[in-house]
């Protein structure tokens, strides 16, 4: 099953400049939720803490080449993508030297299209995937812009807490210039809420602001609170497969369903 969408595979960016947001989390879970539903999907791991490959399986030793060679221009895709612990589910490693990518991209004048161009150019097309997931690192650098103006839609995290809106109107900013500027096609795939406890009131109020200001914006779909969600990496799975019957797992694949259900609309 792939896309029929000559253009290939759907890019979503993963994204909030707020780290411990749930964005990793989201990236492997959704994408485990998506192939369970026959989807192919890629992760591009693009956070130097390399989490997302360690939650997939992928040990420290096996990331010979990385989303750093593939920026640089010193690896090919083919070099670097691997299969993961979840079947229909690929990953393109990161590593530490991920971190070194800002400054070493800063002298070159097409910074911000690198990655655009990267995968305009390689034959992505052939892995017949569904969609492209980029799990940011958690700060508006280089990286973030090069994964939004690469990027279809961008898929915002918000943990319910004290601050949250505002650094998501940081983020609309920055959406807005890159629209006027560098993707003029750049759109809200929509704001999940994540880590939410509905015993809080912060959380609920949260909730209640956020659909105030953003509407439709924000998924139905909400991630909860759950230990199952937060004990998987450590077995190197999803939650989908290490407790498929949890509310973490329920909760991912119904936001599969429902992105399904919006991109239909």
């Amino acid at each position: 099953m792939h896309n029929s969408d000559p253009k290939g595979a759907k890019i979503i960016a993963i994204a909030n400049q707020k780290g411990g947001v749930g964005k990793t989390t989201t990236t492997i879970n959704l994408a485990a939720a998506f192939a369970e539903l026959g989807k192919k999907i890629l992760i591009l791991d693009f956070d130097p803490q390399g989490n997302a490959s360690t939650g997939l399986g992928i040990e420290p030793q096996d990331r010979q080449f990385t989303t750093y060679d593939l920026l640089l221009g010193e690896a090919r895709l083919d070099d670097i993508i691997q299969n993961t612990n979840v079947e229909g589910v690929y990953i393109c490693p990161a590593t530490v030297d991920l971190s070194s990518a800002d400054v070493t991209m800063a002298s070159n004048e097409k910074r911000i299209f690198l990655l655009r161009d990267i995968l305009k150019f390689e034959a992505v097309n052939e892995y017949e995937l569904d969609y492209i997931f980029i799990d940011c690192p958690p700060s508006l650098n280089l990286l973030t812009v090069n994964s939004m103006v690469a990027s279809d839609s961008i898929l915002v995290p918000l943990q319910s807490e004290f601050f949250a809106l505002e650094g998501l109107s940081q983020m609309m900013l920055t959406v807005k210039e890159l629209r006027q500027t560098a993707n003029k096609n750049l759109s809200f795939e929509g704001i999940v809420l994540t880590m939410f406890d509905k015993r809080n009131n912060l959380a609920r109020q949260v909730e209640t602001d956020a659909r105030e200001n953003l509407g439709d914006l924000v998924f139905k779909t909400i991630i909860p609170r759950n230990v199952r969600i937060s004990e998987a990496p450590s077995y190197a799975m999803p939650v989908t497969e290490y407790d498929p019957t949890s509310t973490g797992s329920r909760a991912y694949k119904d936001l599969a369903q429902e992105m399904i259900k919006r991109e239909a609309a």
